[in-house]
């Protein structure tokens, strides 16, 4: 199938302010692009383009004083399937660990693993390792956290959001990842397009989803404990530790976001 996604983001500041964007495509998508992803700025401002520690394509500008506006309306090819599940995937001892996975399985700003650690495997101890395991964590996370924008909060973290069992997309995914670190499975934040393509629609407005990679069995696997199911359509655009390594929009100085647009829509021929 073909996706049609976007977005547009419109922000008033008081003076110039640079600002840090991590909306393209991941560059393992890149050659699915039909249309591109390119950012369009309202004025025009110049920009130059980075890959940071993670691989991501990350956007440098300097915002001008009043009203500025980011957009980008691209088209990409999509598989059409659902995200695979992989319920053989083994669980890998430490020591037999790639290095490059060892970061994910690291304490982070967001994802408090040490904190968390005696309650995961209180929790999960007893299930299989593996697929399983990392099943059951979704399904505790998803029924254990009242889902709800009055409850987001960028300075809430795994540790907090178990306490207070509300919260954001971001939230979910932030406790699955802190509860796996402790279990010993690195996992891996992501942002993503995901439109409500083969479910129905939820009546709310669109936005970024936040999900999970995890490793196991020598691969990367997606798992979402905030819709707790195999999605269609999930475009990924970057991965992280956690959210502050792929914040949308980082700014260096005050602002007033004023409107906030998504889409992600299949194309229909």
């Amino acid at each position: 199938m073909q996706i049609r996604l976007g977005y547009e983001l419109v922000y008033q500041f008081p003076q110039p302010t640079p600002m840090i964007v991590t909306l393209n495509v991941h560059y393992t998508r890149a050659s699915d692009l039909v249309r591109p992803d390119q950012m369009h700025t309202d004025p025009w401002v110049p920009t130059s383009m980075y890959r940071d520690g993670f691989g991501n394509w990350c956007t440098r500008l300097v915002a001008p004083a009043g009203r500025f506006r980011l957009t980008t309306d691209a088209l990409i090819n999509d598989r059409g399937t659902l995200d695979p599940p992989v319920p053989a995937a083994l669980q890998h001892p430490v020591e037999s660990l790639p290095e490059e996975t060892l970061v994910f399985l690291l304490p982070s700003r967001f994802c408090e693993s040490d904190l968390l650690a005696e309650t995961a495997w209180r929790l999960f101890g007893t299930t299989s390792p593996g697929w399983a395991r990392v099943q059951a964590v979704c399904d505790f996370v998803h029924n254990h956290i009242s889902f709800g924008y009055e409850h987001a909060r960028p300075t809430k973290s795994a540790w907090e959001v178990y306490n207070e069992r509300r919260g954001v997309c971001r939230d979910y995914a932030h406790l699955a990842i802190a509860f796996c670190r402790s279990l010993n499975i690195p996992a891996r934040y992501c942002t993503s397009y995901l439109g409500d393509i083969g479910v129905p629609p939820d009546g709310s407005a669109m936005d970024f989803s936040a999900s999970m990679e995890v490793f196991l069995g020598d691969a990367w696997h997606t798992f979402d404990p905030r819709n707790n199911r195999q999605r269609i359509g999930r475009i990924l655009i970057a991965r992280g530790r956690d959210a502050a390594d792929v914040a949308i929009t980082t700014t260096f100085g005050p602002n007033t976001l004023e409107s906030f647009r998504v889409w992600t829509d299949e194309v229909v021929i």
